[in-house]
């Protein structure tokens, strides 16, 4: 998929979109209906961005998500529900202009090479603490995501249990699908999340999600023990 140099950028507290994942959001504000329109009248790609904490003017963090709208209603009153897809990390380079809404040129980040052996040990690591995960009932807090669906899950509904999305993110194949989708799926600090989504190599992708996982059980259990 080809990728512009320039895309309209929305800036959001708390918001992190990685490649693959789907976002939900509702278009409301009147630039950002307008950004909407432009969108699907041209490559229908925006990025979403965090907002630098502690910043009162609207600042997007440099690292930010690049997505495609998969799916778009419009409401009567000028507002529009979609559905979001993550297809690439970037790097938000120069301001091409501030209104109606902020344009960007943006690099996308590719990861590096890695190590096979190490990888695939990382990634045995991570699945081994998603089940202890599931082992104490720690919840999938953000939307489960699945590249092939057309509707984000909010929380796992009747008879979907969090083994079953367990078992779903065991079937992906790619190590870097793996940090970014378990990430997405289970990680609920909005720094936590950012951290990942700016972490470019896989090896320490996965090393930060170890991280952030191990600490999360031992808060847990910890917890369980008072």
């Amino acid at each position: 998929m080809k990728l512009p140099r320039e895309v309209p950028v929305m800036t959001l507290p708390n918001a992190t979109l990685f490649p693959q994942a789907l976002l939900p959001l509702y278009i409301f504000e009147k630039r950002y209906r307008q950004m909407l329109t432009d969108s699907l009248e041209s490559t229908r790609m925006f990025s979403i961005a965090m907002q630098k904490p502690g910043r009162t003017r609207e600042t997007p963090s440099s690292i930010a998500g690049l997505g495609l709208i998969r799916v778009s209603v419009g409401h009567n009153d000028g507002t529009s529900h979609l559905i979001l897809q993550g297809i690439a990390r970037v790097e938000l380079e120069e301001t091409v202009r501030y209104k109606p809404y902020r344009v960007q040129r943006i690099r996308p980040l590719e990861a590096p090479p890695f190590n096979d052996v190490v990888v695939e040990a990382l990634v045995a690591k991570v699945r081994e603490l998603l089940e202890e995960r599931v082992d104490l009932g720690l919840p999938f807090p953000f939307p489960f995501v699945s590249s092939t669906s057309s509707k984000p899950v909010e929380k796992a509904p009747p008879g979907f249990s969090p083994k079953d999305v367990l078992d779903y993110l065991d079937k992906l194949t790619e190590p870097d699908q793996v940090a970014d989708l378990v990430s997405c799926a289970v990680l609920s600090g909005p720094v936590e999340r950012q951290t990942i989504l700016e972490t470019v190599p896989v090896e320490a992708r996965l090393k930060h999600l170890i991280h952030f996982l191990m600490a999360e059980i031992k808060r847990q259990r910890k917890d369980k023990n008072r």
